[in-house]
């Protein structure tokens, strides 16, 4: 008999059958509040009428016209849609299947554009799993070990990761930035390195919001030098923390902007932005692939960026986010072992820690198994797995972010108790 992958062990029990907004149904006829999306993909929740009618229309007429060998009408309503959204001057776009081969596409870009080799990476960011995109991910080594050498070039920098280091904000930024000049002086002349990329909110690596005067920092030093400034908005994109961009929180305009996850509500789709100068300096022969730019998958994303659009679902992510977080933040005041509440909109995570203040997965893990035993779907992340994350779609209503702050209170209880 064949069998899945015994690597491939799902983080709930659930065996999903059906799924409607922000709730997935299971095989057991038990319904559960998802707050994780997909790992943040479902951005209008499960089967929006919209996305699905759009996809069905689309499946009767054309599945798969190859973008390199003709043009297909979804793939040109995206660029024009995107176009409304995306920053000013990044108006040439790239289109790939994952996150990992977008961020690689980004890379490959800086590199051939500028004609220097080295990659600057944020230490606690996440890129993806595939060489060049695990070469970049330092947010743990169960995404980049076991299968080395990996690709050369990469420098980590640190992040300023307030309460890791200990420090308020202020502190940890200035840190960051004096040691990244410190990296340009001893590892990575400017001569040498073609961009910096970062998430603004860090994804694996913790739920970390970047500090605004952080992305200035980066910003600065980017057009200083002359290397490139890629901003990696795979999970922040598409409104998820209460902004359409992750970084307009911060004001800063990337050289590159990279997209996936909630981009299409589910069908495989990311991408590159990048200004028509910038994309030109690309090799011919380096953009490309099979599947890219698929053309459900360009209905479905059309179609969720009208949804987002017409139903607000930025505003509402910054809404029902402050909503979210205040219940976090109120089971946190009266439970110790919680080290931290933080993210931004709708991508919210808690920090478990033991009475010396280490990193505690263990509990971390008992609070999201007690959440399903409450109807409740979570994730981890964070280096040791001791970070809780919430990214409900940005559907979710009043009524919905309270049920499932209900169900984190007991689950909170449960896992801290040990029961």
């Amino acid at each position: 008999m064949t069998a899945l992958s015994p690597h491939l062990r799902q983080a709930t029990p659930v065996v999903a059958v059906r799924g409607e907004g922000v709730h997935l149904y299971g095989e057991d006829g038990r319904r559960y509040l998802d707050f994780t999306a997909g790992i943040g993909v479902t951005s209008t929740g499960h089967c929006h009428p919209k996305v699905v009618a759009a996809a069905q229309e689309q499946v009767a007429t054309l599945i798969h016209g190859q973008y390199t060998t003709v043009m297909h009408q979804p793939l040109r309503r995206l660029v024009d849609k995107l176009g409304e959204v995306l920053p000013q001057g990044l108006d040439s776009l790239f289109f790939v299947n994952s996150g990992s081969e977008a961020v690689e596409a980004a890379m490959r870009l800086a590199r051939q554009a500028t004609g220097r080799p080295n990659i600057l990476v944020c230490h606690g960011g996440f890129h993806g799993r595939t060489v060049a995109a695990a070469s970049m991910t330092t947010s743990g080594t169960r995404f980049r070990s076991g299968f080395s050498p990996l690709m050369s070039g990469v420098v980590v920098t640190p992040f300023p990761t307030a309460y890791r280091y200990g420090w308020d904000e202020e502190t940890a930024t200035r840190f960051a930035l004096q040691e990244l000049d410190y990296v340009l002086q001893t590892i990575s002349s400017p001569a040498d390195t073609a961009a910096l990329i970062v998430e603004p909110v860090l994804g694996e690596g913790g739920y970390v919001p970047a500090p605004r005067a952080f992305l200035e920092g980066l910003r600065e030093r980017a057009d200083r030098h002359g290397f490139l400034l890629i901003l990696d908005e795979v999970q922040t994109g598409v409104g998820r923390t209460g902004r359409f961009w992750g970084h307009e929180h911060s004001g800063v305009t990337p050289d590159i902007l990279v997209t996936a996850k909630g981009l299409a509500s589910g069908f495989t789709l990311s991408g590159i932005a990048a200004s028509e100068e910038l994309m030109s300096k690309a090799w011919p022969g380096s953009q490309g692939g099979t599947y890219g730019a698929n053309a459900v998958a360009c209905a479905a994303a059309v179609a969720t960026l009208e949804v987002v659009e017409e139903e607000k679902l930025v505003q509402n992510a910054e809404l029902m986010g402050a909503r979210l977080r205040a219940g976090l933040e109120a089971v946190a005041a009266r439970t110790p072992s919680i080290g931290d509440v933080r993210g931004a909109g709708l991508m919210l995570a808690t920090e478990f820690v033991t009475e010396d203040g280490r990193p505690d997965p263990e509990t971390a893990g008992r609070v999201q198994r007690a959440a399903v035993d409450e109807g409740l779907l979570l994730l981890l992340c964070g280096a040791w797995n001791q970070v809780v994350r919430m990214i409900p779609a940005l559907v979710i209503d009043e009524n919905a972010v309270d049920e499932g702050l209900r169900a984190w209170s007991a689950a909170v209880e449960a896992g801290v108790s040990g029961r």
